[in-house]
């Protein structure tokens, strides 16, 4: 079913389970290169294939034609922890001098309302692409940043050095996502003629790592929508073990779409 938003009030207990999905290939039709990745085929697919009763949140995050792109993270953290505030406070949604794809599709506040994640992308290059890279970059600030922006006049150093070294900074470093299940989907070519003759890798630095005979699937195109219904069913029995933080996560929830400024 669509996400509502309203039920991350209620009790775990009493609210349907909520998945966000996100394709993280950069490739859209209607910009370059005119084909879509497969990273968003297999986010539609294991929407179809995931149970229809709980929330199904999905977002690709394709470079389409005249959208902002998701600004860069500006490394406050390198100043200050008490710098870096949760949801990130550098870019604001609908501003037109530096547009910002992380708030534009609120996607701070949807991390929030999630039970779990299932993030699907590319391995371009021996790396993530570009828009997963600055994804995760821009979610430093889960992961203790300041939830109180207004001790630091929003944005000031001396302010934010100072708190970080008080009492009061431990209770406000905390993880702000804290019991969310993710599953993380990588897809490349299959190594193409970097494969040698034994089935491995050319550039691998742990041969002894990768048994051939190990690997799960004959069929690579299919395994993982496959393994997204299995995933799902342990996906939603996480809600046992992390349903009081995710309860107490979305009724107290800072991850609320910020007004301009």
């Amino acid at each position: 079913m669509k996400p509502d938003d309203d039920n991350g009030r209620l009790p775990v207990t009493e609210r349907p389970f909520r998945i966000l999905v996100i394709a993280g290939s950069d490739r859209r039709q209607y910009n370059c290169p005119g084909v879509d990745g497969k990273a968003r085929t297999l986010a539609l697919r294991m929407i179809q294939t995931l149970p229809q009763e709980w929330e199904l949140d999905i977002e690709d995050l394709g470079n389409v034609f005249g959208r902002a792109r998701i600004q860069s993270c500006n490394a406050c953290v390198s100043t200050s922890m008490a710098l870096c505030v949760w949801p990130c406070n550098c870019y604001e949604a609908g501003n037109k001098d530096e547009p910002d794809l992380m708030w534009d599709l609120d996607l701070y506040a949807r991390l929030d309302l999630a039970d779990a994640w299932a993030i699907i992308g590319p391995v371009n290059w021996y790396a993530p692409s570009s828009n997963l890279k600055l994804f995760f970059d821009r979610l430093v600030c889960m992961n203790g940043g300041n939830p109180r922006e207004e001790l630091i006049d929003h944005k000031n150093p001396e302010l934010a050095m100072t708190l970080e070294h008080s009492d009061q900074w431990t209770a406000l470093h905390v993880y702000h996502l804290e019991g969310r299940t993710a599953a993380f989907f990588c897809y490349g070519d299959g190594g193409g003629d970097e494969i040698d003759e034994t089935g491995r890798p050319r550039i691998l630095r742990h041969p002894s790592y990768f048994d051939p005979k190990d690997e799960p699937f004959d069929n690579e195109r299919e395994s993982y929508v496959r393994w997204s219904g299995s995933a799902g069913t342990a996906v939603s029995k996480s809600r046992i073990t992390c349903g009081r933080t995710c309860s107490s996560a979305k009724a107290g929830s800072t991850a609320t779409t910020r007004p301009k400024t």
